[in-house]
């Protein structure tokens, strides 16, 4: 029985195809053993990185004298649990200084926004300005709301856009920070508001993710598109 002649073409390319087909990927090669000296040199480069990391003065003398009394066995001057202790204190003072210098940053801000013509500032410390109005319908706390917006630092820094990512956001209204709730209300549909949101309107002493800092101010453009589901 003859073979149609499409099966025979296959047949017969497939030695060549195996042939040409590119070798699997080699398995990397185990790193070679470092010396002595760059293994203790890299703990040095690790360590140095993580004390930079935490933000707190360093005394690298005492960094030092600690490590050497430590891991040499002498007697220190504190106890392991003193040790941790006295780090945990250090942090905990460093973001009490941060939150209390955020704070005063942020009501600075708020306060010289307020003077500015077309700055509507409400009870709740909440301030906006009319970029477009909307004659649409206004939203209650309960509903579900789409929207375009662009949320920044005071310094100007975005940490987050429906533009960019170029589609709305649709979420119930009662299910976002306290800012944007009270802000929304206020708008009807096709209207865009800027929006500026003392902390506690917004991620309050917690602050969120990377960007936001505890304490921070934040500035929306929020643009309502349209009053129930998407």
């Amino acid at each position: 029985m003859k073979l149609p002649l499409a099966l025979c073409l296959a047949l017969c390319l497939v030695p060549a195809l195996v042939a040409q087909a590119p070798a699997a990927p080699a398995a990397p090669a185990a790193p070679a053993e470092p010396s002595e000296a760059d293994l203790n040199y890299a703990f040095g480069m690790i360590l140095a990185a993580n004390l930079k990391s935490t933000g707190l003065p360093i005394d690298l003398e005492q960094v030092y004298l600690g490590l050497g009394e430590a891991f040499a066995g002498k007697p220190t001057r504190m106890s392991q649990a003193e040790a941790g202790q006295a780090i945990q204190a250090a942090f905990q003072a460093a973001q009490e200084r941060k939150l209390a210098a955020n704070l005063a940053a942020g009501k600075s801000f708020l306060a010289s926004n307020a003077k500015r013509s077309g700055v509507t500032v409400t009870a709740s410390g909440l301030q906006y300005e009319v970029l477009t109005p909307g004659a649409g319908a206004k939203p209650a706390a309960t509903d579900t709301v789409t929207v375009h917006y662009e949320g920044r630092l005071v310094s100007g820094k975005v940490f987050d856009s429906s533009y960019q990512r170029g589609e709305p956001a649709t979420f119930p209204l009662d299910q976002v920070i306290k800012g944007w709730t009270e802000a929304l209300q206020l708008m009807g549909v096709g209207a865009k508001y800027r929006i500026f949101l003392p902390s506690e309107l917004a991620y309050g002493e917690e602050g969120a993710g990377d960007d936001i800092e505890p304490n921070s101010v934040l500035v929306f453009d929020v643009e309502l598109v349209s009053i129930g589901a998407k």
